[in-house]
């Protein structure tokens, strides 16, 4: 029986291919891997169920640097992020088929307007499932502490958006605390990344019994072609919404706001934003503390004015009162006085009465006395001892 080798068999079906399918096709699929090498691109195509991620079609697919050098930025400049796992594409290919490597399609083209059309869709069924959690709104029930001094920081400790956050803060006149929990802010581990990021900051808290922190701000530096896609995950939405403090975002990019930006508390468009609405809270706060003395000023000085104006009528009042009281009184002293004068045994003894005095005490009864017994006398013009018989 004849038999053809590996080679001959395989130029079989590399000649067949190259004659029946001598055209390019439009393809669309999902990017299960993407990787450069050499300035080349290869990638691996999937197809899954509608309804189940059971893969029913797989191919690989490759772009050669000199196709790769033009689409490749075309496709991020569109998009705001570069080709990766997990997006679906719509490629311009023909087949190849190598005797010694096997099938690929090669890529002339790629229709960026597909890819942003899915990214559209799964950001709205991402918004419509944290809506029908009832969280997507529940950051904005939180509010920043008048003295929001302890900030938990997320960013990539090498980005430049981390540095000017910092030092915008240094220069500030307050005593801000920040501590720096790092993460991948780009990239397929940006969603993992920041959840664990997340939880550090929580159990940080968790194991001082108390707030640690004020606020968790979210901050990168800018660059309108890095992966921004893990930002729109659904995990990281439902983290961010539920969490306990507030959380402000500085992402730092000029496209449309991300799913993390919408479920945040707040969300600013630079780290340094993020940096001067932190300042700006605190000035409020020191302008509400301004406020509130110079409002006590003036109630404790429209009391005291108040309360002098009541003691001035009290005392227009008091004063003709008092001088009657005196006058009364004065009266009352001087008929005592003019009683007592009535009463001076100098006016009797002027008359010509005497007191006599036994031992210094006024003599009343003469049974009081013996024969004998000493007695002092006295009249208007001076004093006679006497003795008893």
């Amino acid at each position: 029986m004849d038999a053809y080798s590996l080679l001959e068999l395989n130029s079989m079906v590399r000649q067949s291919i190259e004659h029946t399918m001598n055209q390019e096709y439009w393809v669309e699929a999902e990017l299960s891997e993407c990787r450069e090498n050499r300035g080349h691109c290869f990638m691996e195509l999937i197809q899954k169920e509608e309804h189940s991620n059971t893969p029913i079609a797989r191919a690989s697919a490759k772009c050669w640097q000199s196709t790769w050098g033009m689409i490749g930025p075309y496709f991020e400049r569109t998009t705001g992020q570069p080709l990766h796992a997990g997006l679906k594409v719509r490629l311009q290919v023909y087949p190849q088929f190598h005797e010694a490597y096997g099938f690929s399609w090669i890529i002339t083209d790629i229709d960026p307007t597909f890819t942003l059309g899915d990214m559209a869709r799964r950001r709205q069924e991402i918004i419509r499932q944290l809506k029908e959690e009832g969280i997507f709104d529940l950051q904005k029930d939180l509010t920043l502490p008048l003295f929001c001094l302890n900030i938990a920081v997320i960013s990539s400790q090498s980005a430049a958006g981390y540095g000017d956050f910092v030092n915008q803060l240094a220069d500030s006149p307050y005593d801000f605390h920040t501590q720096l929990f790092p993460a991948i802010m780009q990239g397929e581990q940006v969603e993992e990344s920041i959840i664990q990021a997340l939880n550090a900051i929580y159990n940080s808290c968790a194991n001082q019994q108390t707030s640690a922190f004020d606020c968790v701000v979210i901050i990168r530096g800018g660059g309108a072609t890095a992966d921004l896609s893990g930002f729109d995950a659904l995990q990281l939405a439902e983290n961010v919404a539920q969490y306990p403090l507030p959380i402000i975002t500085g992402i730092g990019h000029d496209r449309d706001e991300s799913i993390l930006d919408m479920v945040s508390n707040t969300r600013v468009k630079t780290p340094t934003a993020a940096a001067q609405l932190l300042i700006s809270h605190l000035d409020s706060t020191a302008l509400r503390i301004d406020t509130c003395g110079e409002r006590i000023n003036t109630f404790f000085s429209l009391l005291k004015t108040r309360e002098e104006a009541r003691i001035d009528k009290l005392s227009s009042y008091l004063s003709p009162l008092i001088f009657h009281l005196l006058e009364r009184e004065q009266h009352k002293l001087e008929m005592l006085e003019q009683r007592a004068k009535a009463l001076d045994p100098a006016l009797l003894l002027k008359r010509g009465y005497s007191i006599t005095l036994h031992n210094g005490h006024l003599l009343r009864n003469a049974a009081e006395v013996k024969p004998g017994t000493e007695l002092e006398t006295r009249l208007e013009q001076g004093t006679i001892i006497s003795i008893v018989k």
